[in-house]
């Protein structure tokens, strides 16, 4: 007499194989999808000026703005938390309002070799000229009296720290400009405000890259 087979015991429940499998697999790939993603967010907090920042000026983080970008490996290239020494970095070229700071626009020591000069305008200057803006220092020897020879650029890429609103009692629109300029040419544009010629600021024109 043959044997019977053995029943299943009642409410035991069969899992497919083949349900295990796309349990797993489904399991792997959201894993791997989330790996992936978290391995392309290369986004780094970086120093971006709060304003713009002039050669030769001390600059801490109460100037200075924390911005969240994607810059890959560059990131080490700017300027970050954690970077800035206590008493602050002196900065030795032109950093813009809202830009990132590079690494190589700052410095522990002031390398710039430049000096602040005030400089009286003649009338208005452009819009466009603000702390920051880079410009030549035109001048016109005066001659006699009444004439003055022609001008020449006394000073090329000077670097405007800050502009100075006239005190006067009628608003003429001009403004004295503090300019930074190279040391060495100190001496020269002191005379040339001193003798009385004719001094204007012209915006530089960009280099080319």
């Amino acid at each position: 007499m043959s044997s019977r087979p053995e029943r299943t015991e009642r409410g035991a429940v069969r899992l497919d194989p083949r349900l295990l499998i796309g349990i797993v697999l489904i399991a792997a790939s959201t894993t791997g999808v989330w790996a992936l993603v978290t391995g392309l967010d290369d986004s780094a907090e970086v120093y971006a000026a709060r304003g713009a920042l002039t050669p030769g000026a001390r600059v801490d983080a109460d100037d200075l703005d924390i911005a969240t970008v994607r810059l890959g490996a560059t990131a080490t290239h700017y300027l970050a938390p954690g970077d800035l020494p206590e008493g602050g970095l002196i900065v030795v070229r032109t950093v813009e309002a809202g830009e990132l700071v590079p690494g190589s626009a700052v410095d522990t020591v002031d390398r710039a070799g430049l000096a602040t000069v005030v400089v009286p305008s003649r009338g208005a200057l452009p819009s466009s000229l603000g702390p920051g803006a880079t410009v030549d220092v035109w001048a016109a020897r005066r001659a006699d009296r009444d004439t003055y020879e022609p001008p020449a650029v006394l000073v090329a890429g000077a670097v405007i720290a800050a502009l100075q609103e006239s005190e006067g009692v009628v608003d003429s629109g001009s403004r004295s400009v503090e300019l930074l300029i190279p040391r060495e040419r100190v001496a020269a544009l002191l005379e040339a405000l001193a003798a009385g010629d004719v001094v204007d600021l012209v915006p530089a024109r960009a280099s080319a890259d």
